[in-house]
């Protein structure tokens, strides 16, 4: 069991109840007990002293947990038998409460049973026929209410302390997987919008080089066509710091779909359509949209050697649809080596209860299917406009 750090004023005030009720009444001479009063009271002060003393080495050694209990267990029975007013045995309930902190609920009872079978000891040995005895009586009962009242106290402390550990513990967990899906979520979205471009980028560098000294003016316009991607990747990345610093603007779905089908001499071609509306759809939902058909324009660039690509979204008022065809040689779906891009795009149309599939086959072409629910998230998009396409 961890160690709990017991209620630290508890102790000290008894002690300085006790010491201040002790000496009260030696100095006016109220009690009786055992030796010199003047070497019985300096015991006694000095034995109160020494519990202050202990109980400061044991915060700044807590795992001495043992020594220390061992060490209270003397220091209070040398308390009670040279204090001449009674009133030590009260200290008999720091004992189990302070035992509750350190070793739990099981050592705090037992202790709290021999501290009332040693003063019942104590009781049948000093002073015979105690229990018709209306001050031994009431002490006893006095004493067995202070250990339960201790119990009580430490019991709750001790949940109080536990439900706070879970609690830093929990938002912890909660903290580290706050990081790694933000670390999931920019390594998406730099995959989706920088791989995008830099892949376009690398098809128009090969087409420059290829067409250099057969066709200068393809190779122009494939190097005019990358300096153009370069541009966009800029104006991706000033978009992310921007929506990382909350300050960026969402442009319509159609605004970015359109986006796709620019690119100059270099194929595949890619057309657009969109139709219905965007009120109602989150901006997460949308962002997934766009997301799947940038993969889907940017694989059929890349892997599928495509010679045309069709992006077709329809925005329904229960769902929306989007289906990215092209013409290339196609893939094994379920192959296991499948890039980040797709895991990457599965991740987030999952986050926004949606699905993807996909349908292709060794030269059969591919088409990409993603469906994605309305209203799944909280912040709803800008209202598109109805019919929009573009090809090039």
């Amino acid at each position: 069991m961890a160690a709990y750090v017991p209620v630290r004023w508890v102790a000290p005030l008894l002690y300085g109840v006790v010491l201040v009720g002790g000496l009260y009444y030696a100095v006016a001479d109220l009690g009786d007990g055992p030796g010199p009063a003047v070497w019985r009271t300096a015991g006694f002060s000095a034995a109160i002293g020494a519990l202050f003393a202990l109980e400061a080495a044991g915060r700044r050694r807590p795992a001495a947990r043992v020594p220390v209990l061992l060490a209270r267990c003397g220091l209070i029975g040398a308390v009670v038998l040279l204090d001449a007013s009674g009133l030590s045995q009260v200290l008999f309930v720091l004992l189990p409460f302070t035992a509750y902190f350190a070793f739990g609920r099981t050592t705090a009872l037992a202790l709290g049973a021999l501290c009332m079978a040693g003063v019942l000891t104590a009781y049948a040995l000093t002073a015979p026929g105690w229990y018709r005895d209306l001050e031994h009586v009431s002490d006893l009962l006095m004493l067995s209410v202070g250990l339960v009242l201790a119990l009580s106290m430490a019991a709750v402390a001790v949940g109080e302390q536990r439900a706070r550990l879970e609690l830093e513990e929990y938002a912890a967990r909660v903290a580290e997987l706050s990081a790694a899906t933000e670390r999931n979520r920019l390594a998406r979205d730099i995959h989706d919008s920088l791989g995008h471009h830099l892949t376009a980028m690398s098809v128009q560098l090969e087409m420059a080089s290829d067409f250099r000294a057969l066709d200068p003016d393809a190779a122009q316009r494939a190097l005019n066509e990358a300096r153009r991607s370069v541009k966009l990747a800029l104006g991706d990345v000033r978009h992310s710091v921007r929506a990382l610093r909350g300050e960026a603007a969402h442009p319509t779905l159609s605004a970015q779909l359109a986006g796709l089908t620019h690119g100059g001499e270099a194929r595949p071609r890619v057309t657009v359509e969109v139709s219905g509306d965007e009120a109602g759809y989150g901006t997460a939902e949308l962002t997934a949209l766009y997301r799947a058909a940038q993969e889907g324009v940017t694989n059929a660039r890349r892997h599928a050697q495509a010679t045309r690509v069709t992006v077709a979204v329809q925005l329904a008022e229960d769902a929306a649809r989007l289906e990215v065809t092209d013409d290339g040689r196609g893939f094994a779906p379920d192959a296991s080596d499948a890039g980040f891009g797709l895991l990457g795009m599965r991740e987030r149309v999952h986050l926004v209860a949606g699905s993807v599939d996909i349908d292709s086959g060794p030269d059969a072409g591919t088409r990409l299917t993603v469906t994605v629910p309305r209203g799944k998230t909280g912040t709803t998009g800008t209202t598109g406009t109805t019919g929009v396409a573009g090809e090039i």
